[in-house]
């Protein structure tokens, strides 16, 4: 298994430096023994300074060393020191990049930081010259064994210069064992091995290895192995970092990936309790396992929650765990057996060696996730639908954009097609882990009764400002225009169980309106309709023609660039030119309503300002454990001096629209299962 780290991390500059020999454990020189292979192997040291490497393998029966160095110092002391012991070693006096021997004398090259020393001199054209010299003096077959620490630049230089000459390449990332992070150096030792070939090969070999033995990870770029080494170099710093240190602020993940495909498999979290924590004393570290299905959660998935999460744990460490889609887990136990060696990696500082580390779960089971559908949208990338068991027990159905996996785009309940929705309502509350369920895709069909977003139920109760579900209202129509399909859950049931109502859809994405209508039961009708094409253009063509007005206009569109601090909804829709559009084409009842996910505390500040700007009364709702908050705009004036009276008006009203809502128009004996009164419980105004 291989890791990659999400942490940004440097790497110190070490090309002028020899690898000192304190660096290197006795693992390296094993790996060194091994790939060399036979005592009667005529192998080359380039660059042996004052290493003790050479005295080792002549130690253990390799008598054939040729030992070069360009440092007459270093030879006399070397050759002195040797003398006596090893009357057999000499060290010369040589420049190793125009050595006196014969072509394809040697089977082994080895160089211990000499790579790293020359290849920032003279922009690297005398490390090059090394490296062809050594690559004359190798019989086919010989290997050039190089220990590094891989500095880009270096590693680089290196591998391209034997790639070109179709060489095999395998490079191997030496970590040092666990619990000696605190005098040890913080980034990897990689030994470079690179093998001749009599043919050059027609496309290039380049392994990656974890360890001595690791499996190898097959690579097709140059690029795909530096990216590796940063990754193995990332990994370490923070591995460093984190045996050494704990940090309540600091989140530190990291991905470990299957060895053989490289894709991700696990996203590995850490959290730290805070300093003032009251934690047990034998509640070193704990590894949490989130259930398939549930990692979006906002408990899992932000900052916040892992913190709670913790807290509750009451660990000073716990690792939280995710479980990437299109990955196979047969069990908890076999999870546990996979991640465990990984794992105490990233313990605590002064753990006790012989303490237990316990997994912890919900319930002890791995959830459930099955893929349904996969597909590709030029718009959006590729996408997932898939079926998960939540937390509570049931079945639901996801739409999930590849391009950012931990958001859930669209999510509808799942109920048996032969079978009347039930009326729980949702809850909080975790069900007992069940088996993975019987009943087959086919046979299960979406409740357009049960609204899975918040902030959707929140835009539907936002309709009681209408006045809805009273006498006077019973035959007058609304009219809504929704911008944002996803699943098309919250215009199926505004159709289904709001009277008299009709909705127009504008959806950009073509692929999404065709998933909407295969996955999620979506289907339009007179009442119902979907207009593809640009949000901002539809807006700005309805303003331009005129005579077209909605007593509800409604923006549920996310933002595909993420380096905004506002995911939804992109900035151009809360520019005051759109939103002054956006007003024109209100009925002077009507309502705007926004759902605005805004991590920016002063872009937040300052879309509140363009919409009070425009709208005289913008009432907000956030969603508890969530970053979404829907704002209510109304054309009405209603100054923040009203809202002794405006909020309890609303009461009623929203009394009055859950009766209406709670008819029975579909013929499909589903219900809305929503509580506009409660929905309505916390409305601010702004």
């Amino acid at each position: 298994m291989e890791t990659t780290t999400n942490s940004a991390a440097s790497c110190t500059n070490t090309s002028r430096c020899k690898i000192r020999c304190t660096t290197l454990s006795g693992l390296h020189h094993h790996l060194i023994f091994k790939i060399t292979s036979s005592f009667w192997h005529q192998v080359l040291v380039v660059g042996c300074g004052n290493s003790e490497l050479s005295e080792q393998l002549y130690d253990v029966g390799y008598k054939h060393l040729t030992n070069i160095d360009i440092s007459e110092t270093v030879v006399t002391h070397m050759n002195q020191r040797n003398v006596e012991r090893r009357p057999g070693l000499t060290f010369q006096q040589v420049d190793a990049t125009q050595t006196p021997y014969q072509d394809a004398c040697y089977q082994a090259a080895l160089d211990k930081g000499t790579l790293d020393a020359m290849a920032s001199e003279e922009e690297g054209a005398l490390a090059r010259n090394m490296l062809t010299e050594v690559g004359r003096v190798l019989s086919v077959g010989g290997r050039y064994v190089c220990v590094t620490l891989a500095q880009e630049s270096v590693i680089k230089l290196a591998v391209e210069h034997f790639v070109q000459l179709g060489w095999a390449v395998r490079l191997h990332c030496l970590q040092e064992e666990s619990g000696k992070e605190e005098d040890s150096f913080s980034l990897p030792v990689f030994v470079l091995v690179c093998t001749k070939f009599r043919q050059p090969m027609p496309a290039p070999i380049l392994e990656m290895c974890l360890g001595e033995d690791g499996a190898s990870r097959r690579l097709t770029q140059v690029s795909e192995l530096l990216s590796s080494v940063r990754e193995h170099q990332a990994y370490s710093v923070l591995r460093k970092k984190l045996r050494t240190g704990t940090d309540a602020c600091s989140n530190p993940s990291l991905n470990l990936c299957h060895a053989k495909t490289g894709l991700p498999r696990y996203t590995l979290t850490v959290q730290d309790c805070s300093p003032g924590a009251k934690v047990p004393r034998s509640n070193h570290f704990g590894i949490f396992i989130v259930p398939q299905g549930s990692e979006t959660a906002w408990l899992y998935s932000s900052s916040e929650g892992r913190k709670q999460l913790a807290a509750s744990a009451n660990f000073r460490r716990l690792v939280i765990v995710a479980l990437h889609r299109n990955q196979e887990f047969t069990d908890m136990q076999a999870v546990q057996s996979e991640l465990s060696p990984m794992v105490m990696d990233l313990a605590p500082p002064g753990m006790p060696a012989n303490q237990q580390v316990p997994f912890l779960s919900v319930g002890g089971d791995l959830g459930w996730r099955e893929e349904v559908s996969r597909g590709v949208s030029k718009l959006s990338g590729e996408y997932c639908v898939e079926n998960v068991k939540g937390e509570d027990g049931e079945l639901y159905r996801r739409l999930v954009f590849l391009s950012n996996a931990a958001l859930v785009q669209s999510e509808s309940r799942l109920v048996s097609s032969n079978t009347t929705s039930s009326h729980k309502k949702k809850s909080k509350k975790k069900s007992k882990p069940a088996a993975p369920p019987t009943t087959s895709s086919s046979s299960l069909s979406v409740d357009s009764g049960f609204l899975c977003c918040a902030h959707h139920e929140v835009m539907v109760a936002g309709l009681a400002m209408l006045g809805l579900g009273t006498p006077e209202s019973k035959d007058i129509p609304v009219s809504v225009l929704l911008v944002g399909l996803g699943g098309g859950g919250l215009p199926q049931f505004l159709r289904d169980f709001v009277p008299g109502i009709t909705v127009e859809v504008v959806e950009l994405d073509a692929v999404v309106l065709e998933v909407a209508k295969e996955w999620f039961g979506f289907e339009p009708d007179d009442r119902l309709t979907v207009t593809l094409g640009d949000g901002l253009e539809r807006i700005s063509a309805l303003d331009k023609e005129g005579g077209c007005l909605f007593d509800v206009i409604m923006f549920d569109v996310d933002n595909k660039d993420s380096t905004v601090g506002m995911s939804c909804p992109p900035a151009a829709f809360v520019e005051t030119s759109m939103l002054q559009k956006v007003c024109s084409l209100l009925t002077p009842r009507g309502i705007f309503m926004l759902n605005l996910v805004c991590r920016d505390s002063s872009l937040r500040q300052s879309v509140l300002q363009r919409v009070s700007a425009v709208f005289p009364s913008v009432l907000s709702r956030k969603i508890e454990g969530e970053v979404n908050e829907v704002l209510l705009c109304s054309r009405e004036e209603k100054g923040t001096s009203d809202a002794a009276r405006v909020l309890p008006s609303l009461n009623q009203a929203a009394k009055n629209l859950q009766r209406a809502l709670r008819s029975d128009r579909t013929g499909t004996h589903r219900s809305p299962h929503i509580d506009i009164v409660e929905l309505l419980k916390d409305l601010k105004v702004e």
